[in-house]
């Protein structure tokens, strides 16, 4: 009997923990791309939330990005806002819904999430569990109960977290 029909073994699951207001940032998303290019459906890449106190709209700013989730397109938002983390300190919360209609998303709907408040429970779920986790700073990954602070460099994050996920998914 061919066994083919067995269920596809579940993807990695890594946890980016990340800031919206911190330029840091950016320099994960090559390394991210570059890891959905090598993994594709093998790896569960979850955008999670640690704003950090000293970024005024980081908050703000991860709200947005689980609007942008809600409506589709969560990674391509983080991606436009964190080239133009600069821009966002001196703007604020407008530049996150102007980003919202250059991406083709409801820009009026990220206004009216912004003001209700319908994604602050998520954000400061995130929150609470990279503290749990002593997230510090960010980008910081967890992949297999491993912590990879990315915080103070991004160097050699991305072979490690290779590492860790050929070792899962050989498992």
């Amino acid at each position: 009997m061919n066994d083919s029909s067995s269920p596809a073994p579940s993807p990695v699951v890594l946890d980016v923990w990340c800031e919206l207001q911190c330029p840091e940032g950016r320099t994960a998303l090559g390394d991210l791309d570059a890891l959905r290019e090598r993994y594709g459906e093998r790896l569960d890449i979850r955008l999670r939330h640690f704003p950090l106190e000293k970024h005024k709209h980081a908050f703000a700013a991860a709200q947005a990005a689980e609007e942008a989730l809600a409506q589709g397109k969560g990674w391509e938002y983080v991606r436009a806002v964190l080239d133009r983390a600069e821009e966002l300190d001196r703007a604020g919360e407008p530049l996150l819904v102007a980003v919202a209609g250059e991406l083709g998303l409801d820009a009026e709907e990220f206004d009216t999430a912004l003001v209700d408040g319908r994604h602050i429970l998520i954000v400061d779920a995130d929150q609470a569990e990279g503290k749990a986790l002593k997230v510090t700073g960010t980008p910081t990954y967890v992949i297999g109960g491993e912590r990879l602070d990315g915080g103070k460099s991004q160097e050699g994050l991305r072979t490690r977290v290779e590492e860790i996920a050929d070792r899962l998914l050989a498992g």
